[in-house]
């Protein structure tokens, strides 16, 4: 019989887990919540009790698992097993992960950047169509990314692919990296907001937007993309900007990649190719001609999915 992978996709809300064919196929999913309380020290248990709990209520052994895979925030060791510095876990001290979850499954185990896992989701089954040179862009909190360069994922000396911290405007908005102007600060969702709120202070016009704004509404980046796609001119100018930042970090990162495909995720590209379209024409405008021509920009396919999906293709280096 086959071997089958586990994938385990980590999270400050919720761990997402899943069993896969070691072709990738997800055949069982679940989650549970993640239990922040006590530093995270309930993380690891949680975890361990819930792939046990799983494995006995499908009649599984260890012995029918290649391995498990799992994406975490932080960063991480991938040689030690180990996670430090992921503040929404309240991991603040190093975590021992592969080690404990070893002992606790009996089964082997490998680990990576939550960004990263979810890139390896999307190059292996989702739209980088397993191509070996892909860039993912994940448009969420905060904006992530993983980079894949001849079929290897790239790690550099650990921090290699923090595509949120590109710098897009010297002397921009403050990120919470410390520095100023990192894409983070404007195609995050928090970004698209901070954006809104800067531009509706210089607009005169007529705009439901700039109404929200000033009556002190919340808003978000859907209702500013979704006031764009009515033709609301200043969510339309907003969208502008961002789309540009986005499209001259895409085009910056394709100059260093050549990437078949720049893959666009997370859950600000649920404005599709609303979206898409307009990355595209400043990610053209600013592309070296030949990476222009046959670099390609493609929205995530995978969704939800990209994060177990990509962590179990870690736990491949068992087989």
């Amino acid at each position: 019989m086959d071997k089958k992978l586990i994938g385990v996709d980590l999270g400050g809300t919720t761990i997402k887990f899943a069993i896969l064919t070691s072709d990738g196929e997800i055949q069982q999913k679940w989650s549970i919540e993640t239990n922040i309380l006590d530093e995270g020290s309930h993380i690891v248990p949680d975890i361990i009790e819930s792939i046990n709990h799983h494995l006995n209520l499908y009649e599984m052994t260890p012995d029918q698992f290649i391995g498990i895979g799992m994406g975490t925030p932080g960063t991480v060791d991938r040689a030690a097993g180990t996670v430090v510095g992921a503040y929404n876990l309240n991991w603040k001290t190093v975590q021992n992960v592969k080690a404990e979850i070893e002992k606790g499954t009996g089964i082997k185990f490998a680990l990576d950047n939550d960004a990263n896992v979810a890139a390896l989701g999307e190059r292996w089954k989702g739209a980088g169509e397993n191509a070996d040179n892909v860039a993912f862009i994940t448009l969420g909190t905060g904006v992530g990314g993983g980079l894949i360069a001849d079929g290897n994922l790239l790690h550099g000396l650990g921090a290699a692919g923090e595509v949120g911290h590109i710098n897009v405007q010297p002397d921009g908005y403050l990120c919470t990296c410390g520095n100023k102007g990192c894409l983070e600060t404007y195609a995050s969702a928090t970004g698209v907001v901070r954006v809104a709120r800067d531009m509706a202070e210089e607009f005169a016009g007529d705009s439901e937007l700039k109404r929200a704004l000033d009556n002190g509404e919340e808003i978000s980046s859907k209702m500013v993309f979704d006031l764009a796609k009515q033709d609301d001119i200043l969510a339309k100018r907003v969208v502008d900007r961002v789309c540009y930042y986005l499209g001259l970090a895409s085009a910056n990162i394709s100059s260093i990649l050549h990437p078949e495909y720049v893959v666009i995720g997370g859950g600000v590209s649920a404005a599709g190719d609303f979206l898409l379209d307009q990355v595209e024409a400043y990610f053209k405008q600013f592309a070296f001609p030949t990476i222009r021509n046959t670099t390609k920009l493609k929205l995530a396919q995978l969704g939800n999915s990209a994060g177990v999906i990509g962590a179990a293709s870690l736990a491949l280096e068992f087989k």
